[in-house]
């Protein structure tokens, strides 16, 4: 939509050289916004005020002089004025915006897509939760934050890769073996005591009746030594199990599932670390081996070899890593909980260490997730233990307002979910108000139907003449803001922030609920319902886009 404007700047400023106007010094970004008032034009650049101080002239007067050069060049450019201090302010033409809403339809599902990725291959890993107990609210949010993202990712020409990474080895999986197995022993009769570090949800339990009612007796004769890879095996088999229907049911599909146990099986850790070795990043220090990541930007070198010759868990992340950059990724994307903060800079100083381009490498840590009840905190789940399932909050409110709610605020700010207003059918409630915006228009298209208008045969057959009557504000409200819906894409999928598709489309939704109130669509005066349905079918489409790429459903009936 700008492209226009920022072809005939990049001219000015060229002719503007060529003449004189403009002496030959770096030049700033061209940056076009968009005013807040209406009476201040379509878009705005601050351009001149920028070029102001390395010219040493007045801003207002570098703005006459690029105006100047802009006026008369282009016919989707109605006037073009300084304004304040300097701005330069453009006003488009009716045609300009009628245009851009013909291209709604004529890209359809596709509208907002664009080629910023040039097919280049991305890595997201995300959720990757700990196998030891069902998913909580705070996996959710990554299970939400990922998926759109991918989604997003996906739509501005990137080649995806969804990935759960498991955390399949080390003391947790044996605790949680443990847990289970003590509980098995209690279910005969025996009196346990649980260790403080065991897991201690009711959903052990149920793991352990499970087993007691496939085997029996089995596993109380013999040292708990004996038996313990069972209970880690059916344990982790079974939570592995829970997590992948959950995230079935919220709509989250991951392309491969990485076992951690398998890097060790397959010696990848030991190559990783060879690989730090021969560029000189380990140390020996009391027994244990360090990794020089201090060289790379982070706050202490961290060990990878402890003194008693056990890799750590760092060591594991390392070879991870490694093997992300080895798979032939452009980009690597972690999608990481709010107390994995620390992790960014190690994780890309031994990126760097290693070899690869640390800005290959993207951290996003999200925060976290209060759950409310008409403003006051939810109490942990007793099966769950010491949080809330996400299958409980699902099974409340539904998957749509579970991911809306995720998705409303920047990842790096919590969010407040208050589980009675997602509930709530009425303009209050966001993920309704959005979706109501398109049942709506689905109302409005069969009423259409049913009073004989073709619809696919109307928008095949229009022509700019015919959308001339949609000269009312809050028409051109509405054309702008879908105008503005591939730009929006395109700065969400470079910020990685998928929370501004939910505030777009909130405005979006708020601007045509007001439009609904204001004017009727289907009229006895032919015309003007032509041009009407061409603009709120291609609202239609935007918001389905929209929600698409947030992986909600667009109701036809509410």
């Amino acid at each position: 939509m700008k492209t226009v404007l920022l072809a005939l700047l990049e001219n000015a400023l060229a002719e503007a050289r060529e003449k004189g106007f403009l002496k030959d010094t770096e030049r700033p970004p061209l940056v076009l916004e968009v005013p807040k008032r209406e009476d201040q034009g379509d878009f705005a650049t601050t351009l001149a005020l920028s070029l102001a101080k390395t010219q040493k002239k007045a801003p207002r007067e570098v703005a006459a002089e690029l105006v100047s050069l802009l006026e008369g060049r282009s016919d989707a450019v109605q006037k073009i004025e300084v304004a304040g201090p300097g701005y330069i302010n453009f006003y488009m033409t009716q045609q300009f915006w009628l245009e851009s809403l013909l291209t709604v339809h004529r890209e359809r599902s596709n509208y907002g897509h664009c080629d910023l990725g040039e097919n280049k291959k991305v890595h997201i890993e995300f959720v990757s939760a700990n196998p030891t107990g069902p998913l909580h609210v705070a996996s959710g949010r990554s299970a939400a934050l990922g998926d759109a993202l991918g989604h997003l990712l996906t739509a501005v020409g990137y080649r995806v890769s969804r990935e759960y990474y498991l955390n399949d080895i080390g003391v947790q999986m044996t605790l949680l073996g443990r847990s289970t197995y003590l509980r098995y022993r209690e279910l005969f009769g025996e009196t346990v005591t649980l260790p403080e570090e065991s897991y201690q949800g009711d959903y052990i339990i149920d793991i352990a009746k499970k087993l007691k009612e496939r085997d029996g007796e089995a596993y109380l004769q013999g040292t708990e030594t004996k038996h313990l890879p069972v209970f880690i095996s059916y344990s982790y088999e079974t939570i592995i199990g829970w997590i992948r229907e959950v995230l079935d049911r919220f709509g989250v599909d991951f392309d491969t599932w990485f076992s951690e146990r398998e890097i060790h099986e397959k010696k990848e850790v030991d190559a990783a670390l060879a690989r730090l070795k021969s560029k000189g990043m380990l140390y020996q220090e009391e027994g244990a081996t360090w990794v020089s990541t201090t060289k790379y930007g982070d706050d202490k070198d961290r060990v990878v070899i402890k003194s008693d010759g056990r890799k750590t868990y760092f060591a594991s992340d390392v070879a991870y890593h490694r093997n992300k950059f080895e798979r032939g990724y452009d980009r690597v994307i972690n999608i990481l909980g709010a107390d994995h903060h620390g992790y960014v800079g190690r994780l890309k100083a031994v990126v760097a260490a290693m070899g690869y381009a640390p800005d290959r490498l993207t951290v996003i840590t999200h925060q976290l997730v209060n759950l409310l009840r008409e403003g006051v905190a939810v109490k942990m789940s007793k099966r769950a233990g010491d949080f809330v399932p996400l299958q409980e909050v699902i099974d409340e409110v539904g998957v749509d307002a579970t991911r809306f709610f995720f998705l409303m605020r920047r990842s790096d700010t919590a969010v407040d979910f208050d589980l009675e207003l997602a509930k709530k059918a009425s303009n209050e409630n966001p993920v309704y108000y959005v979706q109501y915006a398109y049942a709506r228009l689905c109302s409005i298209v069969r009423v259409a139907e049913e009073q004989g208008w073709d619809l696919s045969k109307t928008i095949q057959e229009t022509k700019l003449e015919d959308l001339r009557s949609l000269n009312l504000d809050e028409e051109r409200a509405l054309i702008k803001q879908l105008a503005q819906y591939p730009e929006m894409i395109r700065g969400a999928a470079e910020a990685l922030e998928p929370h501004r598709i939910t505030f777009y489309l909130q405005a979006l939704a708020g601007m045509l609920h007001s439009y609904y109130f204001k004017c009727r669509v289907v009229t006895e005066d032919r015309a003007q319902t032509h041009a009407r349905l061409v603009l709120i079918a291609a609202v239609r489409i935007v918001l389905k886009n929209g929600l698409d790429l947030l992986g909600i459903t667009a109701p036809e009936r509410m």
